[in-house]
């Protein structure tokens, strides 16, 4: 988990050192404190609503417990409710109703 965390601090870096290929100002805000874009309008269960990502289009969700594990962090992948998973595991997606599988 810390590995991902410096990544993704590295990738914001250089993203923002680049002129024209930073992120939304919205979805840097949601991420310096470490929230979750999410596609629904609403955030689900322990998280509360912190603003806007992506230039309005999705949700900024803050996690309130920090019981909660994203899928991705994890390492699985959020897969349409229709297809079967072989094995799934517990974490969230960022869309409603999504599964968590490690093998589809």
């Amino acid at each position: 988990m810390k590995l991902f965390s410096c990544l993704m601090a590295l990738l914001l870096f250089l993203l923002q050192a680049v002129p024209g290929l930073g992120l939304p100002r919205d979805t840097l805000h949601c991420l310096e404190y470490h929230g979750y874009c999410f596609h629904l309008k609403s955030c689900p269960g322990p998280f509360a609503a912190f603003g806007t990502c992506y230039r309005r289009r999705r949700t900024c969700c803050v996690d309130t417990t920090s019981n909660f594990h994203i899928c991705q962090d994890e390492g699985g992948h959020c897969v349409h409710p229709g297809i079967k998973c072989l094995q799934e595991q517990e974490g969230l997606c960022p869309r409603r109703g999504w599964k968590c599988c490690t093998e589809v």
